[in-house]
């Protein structure tokens, strides 16, 4: 019998389930390098396109949630669901996994339900403060649920819980030895601070907004700004590259660079993003997005802001936008406090910790 570990992972829709689903293989790949990968996500999401680009090989099933409104897609949901979970039943019993991984969106839910099913060892993975249904519903059958926030114990069984954080990309591990790197890498005046401002790879249309209604008061406080607008807003604001100290990028390939010249950072409040910040040890302005589930942004976000480690702006509270970046510029002690307390939440080992989780419960340890 072949003694090569057999692994399927689920998850995707959004980057904040696909990365650390990624993540996660790279560990278990350097720890098992004969091991095979089979990673299911939801046929028309991005995690088709980002696994095979981190070398994985994916299968797509015909999945996707229901609409908040009533729509014509909600009515084509059972159709979708059983035929997912009639394509993971095949999927399952083609691949024969040693242990099945979740890490959240829909296509999870059919892929660990029917690996479970069949007897596999399973695990998820929940990246955010606010469960997400489909990790709720799988909770009561997998054997573990590695966490990132505390108090969960509403969402799920409560002996079934670790808390692990989120995974994050190793090369953050060394930004501090970065920062002349990064300066170089972006053309940077070391004369100036930087601003560093993150919608996500494809953007966020509020932060976007009120960067551009307070561009000129921002290049007044002497800030450089380097600016990710989302590959959806790139066309319309580019315009502003022609202005001294402000560059905008659809998307920032290299990350560890940005937040390594960075001296302050906006950003939304996606679990793998608070949980990279966290990381990077940076004073953050989080803008929460308010159209998720639950608000589950707002939520990550309080979960930091309660700490004094971050400064939490509201969509709707855009106009003290320039008061509150003020604040972190004229008061270096202020600033200083939310880096030293928002690194004091990091978890660093959150990937090394998953894996021990899954070692367990597949018994290879």
């Amino acid at each position: 019998m072949s003694n090569i570990k057999r692994i399927l992972i689920s998850g995707g829709g959004t980057g904040g389930h696909i990365y650390p689903a990624i993540a996660i293989a790279n560990e278990l790949k350097v720890r098992y390098p004969d091991a095979e990968f089979l990673f299911v996500g939801a046929q028309d999401k991005m995690e088709m396109e980002k696994v095979p680009q981190a070398g994985y090989q994916i299968k797509g099933l015909w999945i996707a949630g229901l609409q908040r409104n009533l729509t014509i897609k909600n009515l084509m949901f059972p159709f979708k669901l059983f035929d997912s979970v009639r394509r993971a039943r095949g999927i399952v019993r083609a691949f024969k996994p040693d242990v099945a991984i979740g890490t959240g969106g829909f296509a999870s839910g059919p892929t660990l339900y029917v690996a479970v099913k069949r007897g596999v060892p399973a695990l998820i993975q929940e990246q955010n403060s606010y469960a997400g249904i489909t990790n709720k519903l799988l909770a009561k059958r997998v054997d573990k649920v590695c966490v990132a926030y505390e108090g969960l114990e509403s969402s799920f069984p409560a002996h079934k819980i670790v808390f692990t954080g989120n995974p994050v990309r190793q090369d953050l591990l060394t930004i501090s030895s970065k920062r002349e790197e990064g300066v170089q890498h972006f053309k940077l005046d070391t004369s100036k601070k930087t601003l560093l401002v993150l919608g996500g790879s494809l953007g966020a249309r509020a932060i976007n907004q009120i960067i551009e209604t307070n561009l000129r008061d921002l290049l007044g406080q002497e800030l450089q700004i380097i600016w990710q607008t989302g590959k959806f807003y790139i066309e319309e604001y580019k315009k502003h590259n022609s202005l001294e100290g402000v560059q905008t990028h659809a998307y920032l390939s290299q990350m560890d660079l940005a937040y390594a010249a960075a001296d302050i950072i906006v950003s939304r409040a996606g679990a793998s993003s608070v949980s990279e910040l966290c990381i990077v040890g940076k004073p953050v302005v989080f803008i929460p997005s308010p159209n998720v589930a639950e608000d589950h942004q707002t939520k990550n976000a309080a979960a930091i802001v309660n700490k004094n480690a971050a400064v939490l702006l509201k969509e709707s509270e855009k106009e003290h936008f320039m008061t509150k970046i003020k604040c972190l510029l004229q008061k270096e002690e202020k600033a200083t406090q939310l880096s030293e307390n928002i690194k004091a939440l990091a978890r660093p080992d959150a990937t090394i910790r998953i894996v021990e989780e899954i070692e367990k419960i597949a018994k290879w340890s």
